[in-house]
């Protein structure tokens, strides 16, 4: 099956999706707004004429190829897509006199979104009869909400064993370093190298015992408005002051975005490991990290055993061009001690998991050769609800609606 890519390089990213400006079709009196029902669609849609141009396009569809309705609408199909992508002939099968036809499987790759595996059905409007529709289905939510379970999951392991460590293990490592201690006092010059190794190997588990006491935590988070630019723009001056002065960002935000309701150090925490992660994964030279914000349109996560839905509207992506991460470490890539790095603890994912779900977010990636991406979606700062603020959420499901 083909795989497409872009033919031309498309425009800067565009501020966050206005609604599209399809001509209305409503029968008078009937107080129904076109517009208004095909934004509400889950997937990606778009009008194209008979000259090839696209005339339509609902918020799914800007905000799935990255542009505004302003850039995408009037735009050629073929500035988005090849001429050979299966979509073209898609189309060309429905203006030639077919009712409607579809294609699993189907590749959509631009510089901008990266390779979207999606099926895509045409359909022929009638009115104008040059017209079609095209309707995107990416079959991706399984995945999202496999990968959600997944770190929140790894969060709660860690935590446990966190805990267990504390109690379990501290404890006895005191007795062997003072016993270890008592020994060197009346041992000889030969047996002191021993009696000290015993004393340093005790002082390292301790030492990474807490480290791990951080996950053990279980405080409710001190959350307020904070703007996730003020934290990424600070971010990315540490790392380029230090372990990332050699890399190469680029940073495509949208200014528009409301507040993250959140806490500014531990939020701080998780965009510093996710960009040192993503710097040492970068090739030297030519290494690049792409940092992006944006506003998603109708994604909430589901508290199981309950109605309550909690909207998670902003997602902040942090993109490397390294090798990728490996295929036998991405189910349990959050789990501690799974690491790529040689001398690595194996204990950053995991911190940033359990951040991420004492805010009652989520975090997933996507990692192929020259293109990782570690996607965070956050709630926003609504006054109005912060009375009701729910527990930090863990075990949750994600929904879209």
């Amino acid at each position: 099956m083909a795989r497409s890519s872009a033919a031309t390089p498309l425009p800067r990213r565009a501020p966050r999706a206005q609604a599209p400006s399809c001509p209305a079709t409503a029968r008078p009196g009937r107080g129904i707004d076109p517009s208004v029902v095909v934004n509400a669609l889950p997937d990606p849609v778009l009008v194209v004429d008979g000259s090839g141009d696209i005339r339509c396009v609902n918020l799914e569809a800007q905000e799935f190829f990255d542009l505004s309705a302003a850039m995408m609408e009037g735009m050629p199909l073929a500035d988005l897509l090849p001429p050979d992508s299966p979509v073209m002939g898609l189309i060309e099968q429905v203006q030639q006199g077919r009712r409607r036809v579809s294609q699993e499987g189907v590749t959509i790759d631009t510089p901008r979104i990266g390779p979207h595996h999606v099926t895509v059905r045409v359909t022929a409007l009638g009115e104008p009869n040059d017209h079609v529709l095209v309707t995107i289905n990416e079959r991706t939510l399984a995945r999202k909400i496999d990968n959600s379970l997944t770190h929140r999951n790894a969060a709660r392991s860690v935590t446990a064993m966190a805990s267990m460590l504390a109690h379990e293990v501290k404890n006895p490592l005191s007795g062997i370093r003072g016993a270890a201690q008592l020994l060197e006092e009346n041992c000889s010059e030969s047996d002191r190298v021993l009696t000290r190794l015993i004393c340093d190997e005790a002082d390292r588990i301790v030492a990474l015992v807490n480290r791990m006491e951080v996950f053990s935590d279980q405080r409710p988070l001190e959350r307020d408005a904070v703007n996730i630019h003020t934290v990424l723009e600070h971010v990315r001056k540490v790392a380029q002051s230090g372990f990332a002065r050699n890399i190469r960002f680029v940073e495509r935000y949208d200014p528009s975005l409301p507040p993250v309701y959140g806490n500014r150090d531990q939020l701080i925490q998780i965009f510093l490991n996710l960009i040192k992660n993503a710097a040492e994964a970068a090739p030297e030279p030519g290494g690049e990290i792409i940092l992006s914000t944006s506003y998603q349109h109708g994604v909430r996560m589901a508290l199981p055993g309950g109605d309550t839905r909690l909207h998670l509207p902003l997602l902040v992506s942090v993109q490397d061009n390294g090798d990728g991460i490996p295929e036998d470490l991405r189910s349990n890539l959050f789990d501690p001690f799974v690491t790529t790095k040689v001398n690595g603890t194996g204990l950053g994912l995991a911190l940033v998991a359990k951040i991420v779900g004492d805010h009652g977010g989520v975090i997933e990636f996507d990692s192929q050769p020259r293109r990782t991406v570690f996607k965070v979606s956050l709630p926003m700062y609504d006054e109005s609800q912060i009375s009701s603020d729910p527990a930090p959420v863990r075990g949750v499901r994600g929904v879209r609606g």
